[in-house]
């Protein structure tokens, strides 16, 4: 409970912001407040894309689909991130929390939706963490299958990246983000240098099978364009560092901006290019899912050791992309606890290390359980990947279009004017039903088809919370 006193040193202004903005300029969540830099605030968002990983496991996938049209899915799914992106941005001019998502739906929203946006992006951090993981135990095996000849156990595995990521984001916020900054860079350097080693190969005509979309089909546009939008879930993560980011109300929309743009175009030119690449072997690129695309691309390159960094890279990717959502998760059950959304024990964070302890524990071990399960019965670390960041897009998909619903109001209501408020946030609000209405029908075969119904399940169980949490509060309120 704050004194009289910590409330007077609030600044007028704060007035017109919410109550949980004013208590995170009063306290900062018990978080640290200014530690982190613009571009450790940058590599929060790019290490929960993860996009090393999308070269090697995604773009093959939507190539499947969308074939030669591969480039213009990531080129459309950009678009429609940088829509989700401006909204998210002109909210975070105006406010700056560890809630994220949750705390701009919620100024607006009815509590309710605050609620199901606060679940739904909770839900999506955990499952985003959980997919990597997998990812990483896949790469870790590979690498020792290469180099010793023998494999290590999954579950083993699965165990000592969710423990260091969990430590690590205990400890300090610092160390995390420089951490992810470095891994992510140097792995995004290696994939384009074999990019450009293949551009430069091939010379400056283009590929006209690609341009002249050959062979292409509007089904697999379609279904192509859902699945690459889960290959830039969590780029607004950067919201979740409200109360730890430098001059958060202008480091923080930059960041969520940048990292879509950064991510798109690094996407865009590998898709492009890995269909070239593989055209120039003579084989399809969609239709060889068992290949890996970055050890052909290396080869074609004249760099076939580069393969083998690339692999590095998307392990250490893998690693960074877990570490993020753990630190994402856990600042969004932070705000989630101080609004009564969970436990008020979560909202704990550590004296002298300011990071929020309990929650990252909570967080991270809800990461490791549905991997440790899977791994258990032998499922491949690229299934993994796949089934947890399918659930997760459900989660972010939900989210972001959540928030695109609140910004006219939230922005009419302070008297802001942006050109685009008419448009850009329907057109963004509409992207995502599309990409729902997308990974719904047609309904996916196997494990995929039951992906809605674990997401309808886990916001189930968060909505029961939540009401009988407000029951709760309405009885204490009321006169006696």
């Amino acid at each position: 409970m704050e004194s009289p006193r910590q409330v007077s040193r609030i600044p007028e202004e704060s007035l017109l912001e919410n109550v949980a903005e004013k208590d995170a300029r009063a306290a900062g969540y018990g978080l640290r407040r200014g530690a982190l830099s613009p571009l450790e605030t940058l590599a929060q968002s790019v290490s929960t894309i993860a996009p090393t990983t999308t070269p090697a496991a995604t773009i093959p996938l939507v190539c499947a689909l969308a074939g030669n049209g591969t480039w213009l899915v990531y080129l459309l799914a950009t678009a429609g991130v940088l829509l989700v992106a401006f909204c998210i941005s002109r909210l975070a001019r105006y406010s700056a929390s560890p809630g994220s998502l949750y705390t701009y739906a919620s100024m607006i929203l009815p509590p309710w939706l605050g609620a199901v946006a606060a679940w739904s992006l909770l839900l999506a951090y955990i499952a985003t963490g959980a997919s990597v993981a997998g990812g990483f135990y896949y790469y870790a095996n590979i690498l020792l299958r290469d180099v010793s000849g023998r494999v290590i156990s999954t579950v083993l595995l699965t165990l000592i990246v969710t423990a260091i990521s969990m430590w690590i984001a205990a400890r300090d916020v610092e160390i995390s983000t420089r951490l992810m900054l470095w891994f992510e860079a140097v792995s995004l350097a290696v994939i384009l240098t074999v990019i450009l080693l293949v551009l430069g190969r091939h010379g400056p005509h283009p590929d006209m099978a690609q341009f002249h979309l050959r062979g292409v089909s509007g089904s697999g546009l379609r279904l192509g364009l859902v699945l690459a939008l889960f290959s830039f879930c969590g780029f607004e993560s950067a919201t979740t560092l409200g109360a730890e980011a430098r001059d958060p109300l202008r480091t923080i929309p930059r960041a969520v901006i940048q990292s879509a743009i950064i991510a798109g175009v690094f996407f865009t030119i590998c898709a492009y290019t890995e269909v070239l690449g593989f055209h120039a072997l003579g084989q399809d690129l969609g239709a060889n899912l068992n290949l890996d695309p970055m050890h052909a691309l290396a080869r074609l390159g004249g760099v076939p050791v580069f393969g083998t960094l690339i692999d590095i890279g998307a392990l250490v990717s893998m690693f960074a992309g877990t570490l993020a959502c753990i630190t994402a998760a856990a600042r969004v059950l932070l705000l989630m606890s101080h609004g009564g959304l969970v436990h008020g024990g979560l909202r704990a964070t550590h004296v002298r290390k300011q990071t929020p302890v309990r929650a990252v524990l909570v967080t991270g071990v809800a990461t490791l359980v549905p991997v440790v399960v899977l791994a258990a019965r032998q499922s491949s670390g690229l299934d993994v990947y796949g089934w947890m960041g399918s659930l997760a897009t459900y989660g972010f998909i939900v989210a972001y279009g959540l928030v695109c619903l609140a910004v006219p109001r939230y922005l009419r209501d302070r008297g802001v004017r942006w050109a685009g408020a008419p448009l850009v946030p329907w057109l963004a609000f509409i992207a995502m039903i599309l990409a729902l209405v997308g990974n719904l029908y047609p309904v996916p075969q196997g494990p995929y088809g039951k992906l809605p119904y674990i997401y309808l399940a886990v916001l189930a169980a968060g909505m029961i919370w939540f009401v009988i949490a407000r029951h709760g509060r309405d009885s204490r309120a009321a006169p006696r």
